[in-house]
């Protein structure tokens, strides 16, 4: 059964940093990404960035170019670890972080309307504000 869980959220003040972690157990697929989507209130979740196991290609949503970086852990036992780094955070990065997976290439997961993607944790809140 897959399962993901998500750690790693809090408060933190602009300008800050935080590191989010996904970890996937139960996969299946040959090839497939691991992404980080977000919901902000009142907004529809969106894909923030995506990681390939294929060849650790990743995909950034413009808004976090440049300020969020993601990799691949692959740890022992059968667990898939993705790693959120988030620097320079900002009032418009505050939401609920969900991660996602899919056997699908980074782009196209986060491209992905989150009404397709059957499979989710149980998100993690980020907030920015002073």
């Amino acid at each position: 059964q897959l399962q993901l869980v998500e750690s790693g959220g809090g408060l933190v003040q602009p300008g800050g940093s935080l590191r989010l972690l996904c970890a996937v157990s139960g996969l299946t697929w040959e090839y497939y990404s691991i992404g980080w989507f977000r919901q902000a209130p009142g907004k529809e979740r969106e894909g923030v960035s995506c990681i390939s196991s294929r060849d650790n290609s990743t995909y950034y949503t413009d808004s976090v170019k440049g300020r969020f970086t993601i990799s691949r852990d692959n740890a022992k036992g059968g667990k898939n670890t993705v790693l959120l780094q988030m620097n320079s955070l900002n009032s418009e990065d505050t939401a609920d972080y969900y991660c996602a997976v899919a056997p699908y290439w980074a782009f196209r997961l986060c491209q992905t309307s989150p009404w397709s993607i059957p499979d989710w944790g149980q998100g993690t809140q980020v907030t920015v504000s002073s």
